[in-house]
């Protein structure tokens, strides 16, 4: 069980500093709206700050864009909203050029089908939420944790999450990161594996080898890296998640418990590191 109780509220409140500006083609008018900044926390998502950016920019958009659906974009690259918004940000921000505040851009029109999911309401951040939530216990404990709660322990995740209530949602979790009966460890570690592009690769990864020893991080880059880097005989990939790259010998079972995201996934970026080539 997680039991580094200051490293799980150190990982709740990180927080990005964030400038929000309006596409300059949206604006209904000649008057210029000043960006609006926030902080915000690493491990919510877009939608749920909509509300805030939304009322900012508003009364500069043409009425008859008022009730489209809004999307964001970072350098023109747009942001999909099922990623939390830690991830997004180490997605689309360089180790060499992290400058802060980290900008987005709000668009009310122009929705870019095909490229990100339409998002209609706050329940379907919701639903998403739980639904990976459900993968991940499927994945650490058959499924048998999820199943066994009542509907207000869901509420309870989702509130905490929303709300910003660290104890609130860890009252629940606590019993998600808890491995069942005599086992040492969940079943697998629920991971998603981020390339530069945007895109994941998950597998099943226990968090023991054959021999029953802890498997870390550096087991976890033989698994995702690439064929020409095992070769290699050396890593050249880091593995970053929430902002802060990670120890290879840090055993995989921790990080689950640690540093995992609400949704209970560790969320991790592969960033490749040209210092080792």
């Amino acid at each position: 069980m997680a039991n580094d109780r200051e490293v799980l509220r150190i990982v709740w409140e990180g927080q990005i500093p964030v400038c929000f500006q309006v596409d300059p083609e949206e604006i209904d008018g000649v008057q210029q709206p000043e960006n609006f900044y926030l902080m915000i926390s690493r491990l919510t998502y877009l939608p749920l700050v909509t509300d805030k950016v939304r009322k900012h920019f508003s009364r500069f958009v043409s009425n008859e864009h008022q009730d489209g659906e809004v999307w964001y974009d970072c350098n023109g690259t747009p942001l999909k909203w099922h990623y939390p918004i830690g991830v997004l940000f180490d997605l689309t921000t360089s180790r060499e050029d992290n400058a802060l505040p980290w900008c987005l851009t709000i668009h009310f029109t122009k929705f870019p089908e095909g490229v990100l999911i339409r998002c209609p309401n706050k329940e379907i951040v919701e639903a998403h939420f739980m639904s990976c939530l459900k993968e991940a216990d499927v994945l650490k404990h058959r499924g048998q944790v999820v199943s066994a709660m009542q509907k207000k322990d869901h509420n309870q995740l989702w509130l905490g999450l929303v709300n910003d209530k660290f104890d609130q949602f860890w009252a629940v979790n606590r019993r998600l990161m808890e491995p069942l009966g005599d086992q040492d460890g969940f079943k697998h570690i629920p991971i998603r594996s981020y390339n530069e592009d945007g895109t994941y690769l998950q597998k099943l990864i226990p968090p023991t080898n054959e021999a029953g020893q802890r498997r870390t991080v550096q087991d976890l880059l033989d698994d995702f890296g690439t064929p020409d880097v095992r070769k290699a005989g050396r890593f050249s990939i880091a593995v970053y998640t929430h902002g802060v790259e990670v120890h290879n010998e840090t055993p995989l079972q921790w990080l689950s418990e640690h540093l995992s995201y609400p949704d209970n996934f560790l969320h991790i970026c592969m960033v490749y590191d040209s210092s080792f080539a």
